[in-house]
């Protein structure tokens, strides 16, 4: 009896859950679910069991659970010195959950945003999105999960081979080096299990190259990688989306690896001490990396100012959407590009590779670029004036925080608590402020029944 009445209780307190969570908007849903994880992150890495010395302060323990779930990879204490294999374990489990939970609740958020939307313009996205069709969450999740698992995977055996036989780690140690580092750089993470990153293997292809593929896979976006898995040899088929993300990447790496191994060719405290087979290894690591993955093989805080400038630019423009990568985002920014090609060739609409572009793609790509921008340019100054650090170390540490991406110049374990809460902020509203915003949008699109007459102030 008392069994009975304790299972009516707990249906009656689940039923009530759920109905108390279909009342929380999506952009709300995932917020309070990132929130709550990060409070459970946080709490385990306070525990002594997570570190090897004296115990984290809450400031060391909120700043690496945040930039591990948020897939960013900041670091103010060193990982393989100051957190124990229990702290490790927890970070790593914290990278998985806001890699492959970033990318199943995006998906799941545009099913509910198309949902929300009427039966043809439903049917019309499904049609031009040619990825997930309403209602196919279960095809989807699972979709996402078999990629995550079997790019980690093949990474991971990759790496430890290696590490075993290239550097005779233990078995035991080499496995977890394969895995840690496959699930960190898949996810976009940059954490790493040696002090100096990937500095010790800057001339290792075997090192390097399966971790840049793992990055730049993940970088692409869940929807981009299950069109080509479909579509590989049919690139005349390939979504607007999967042709501007794939185009971009390309020409992304191509350009920032020649932009930075020339710049770095001379200078000893990079490239320089290596052999020209290793400058361009290490040149294309360099780039692929800004893509909001983190890792580095180079030391970023000797790079001359105008690497890191190029840098910036591409940490800010970052990778696809949908996926583990952060930044503007590819689409984005080549939707701002065509926007003004359209305006000076004095077009009447704006064109993409053999598309017509919405309008109102083009407000919602004017308003995460304008917001982003706002939100660097303010939390660089705020910076400035609590640290004594110049703009250049400044604003890159800012966008590689709000990208997501985790490269710095050394400062960031040196400034005021205030500032690394800055941090923080910026890299958690850097992961989810794409995805809410997005959502908002999408969410707020009214017809009105009337229209303002029309005046054009002078521009320029």
């Amino acid at each position: 009896m008392a069994m009975a009445e304790g299972v009516a209780v707990a249906r009656m307190a689940v039923t009530r859950f759920s109905t108390a969570l279909s009342r929380i908007r999506p952009g709300q849903a995932i917020t309070i679910a990132f929130g709550a994880v990060l409070a459970v992150g946080t709490a385990l890495l306070l525990m002594p069991i997570s570190v090897q010395g004296r115990g984290a302060t809450f400031i060391e323990a909120l700043f690496t659970a945040t930039s591990a779930l948020c897939v960013t990879g900041h670091i103010i204490v060193d990982t393989p010195l100051f957190w124990s294999p229990f702290g490790q374990v927890v970070i790593l489990a914290l990278i998985q959950i806001g890699g492959f939970g970033v990318m199943s609740l995006a998906t799941l958020l545009g099913l509910l945003v198309a949902r929300r939307l009427g039966l043809r313009t439903r049917l019309t996205a499904v049609s031009e999105t040619h990825t997930v069709a309403v209602g196919d969450v279960r095809r989807v999740l699972s979709g996402v999960a078999l990629i995550t698992l079997t790019t980690e995977v093949v990474v991971a055996l990759v790496l430890t081979l290696r590490f075993w036989g290239g550097y005779g780690e233990e078995p035991g140690r080499a496995i977890w080096l394969g895995v840690f580092h496959a699930v960190s750089s898949f996810n976009n993470a940059g954490f790493a299990l040696f002090s100096d990153n990937l500095m010790g293997f800057v001339a290792d292809p075997w090192i390097c190259l399966p971790i840049c593929a793992a990055v730049i896979l993940g970088g692409l976006g869940f929807p981009v990688i299950m069109e080509l898995r479909k579509r590989l040899v049919m690139p005349r088929k390939w979504t607007l989306n999967t042709i501007t993300v794939v185009i971009g990447t390309l020409v992304l790496l191509v350009a920032g690896a020649i932009a930075l191994t020339a710049l770095e060719w001379a200078n000893p405290a990079t490239l320089g001490a290596l052999d020209p087979a290793g400058r361009v290894l290490a040149g294309f690591t360099a780039s692929v990396m800004p893509r909001t993955a983190g890792f580095n093989s180079i030391d970023v805080s000797q790079m001359r100012d105008e690497s890191w400038f190029v840098t910036d630019i591409l940490m800010f423009i970052g990778g696809g959407p949908a996926g583990t990568a952060g930044g503007l985002k590819i689409t984005t920014f080549a939707v701002l590009f065509f926007i003004v090609i359209a305006e000076l060739r004095g077009d009447t609409a704006v064109n993409m590779f053999g598309k017509r572009l919405p309008r109102s793609t083009h407000r919602e790509a004017l308003t995460v670029a304008l917001l982003s921008l706002a939100l660097v340019v303010a939390s660089t100054l705020a910076i400035m004036l609590m640290s004594p650090y110049g703009f250049d170390r400044v604003v890159f540490e800012v966008i590689s925080a709000f990208a997501t991406v985790g490269l710095s110049t050394g400062i960031t374990a040196s400034l005021p608590p205030a500032a690394q809460l800055i941090l923080i902020v910026l890299m958690f509203i850097g992961r989810l402020g794409p995805v809410l915003l997005g959502s908002a949008l999408a969410l707020s699109i009214q017809k009105r029944q009337y229209e303002l007459p029309k005046e054009r102030p002078i521009i320029g």
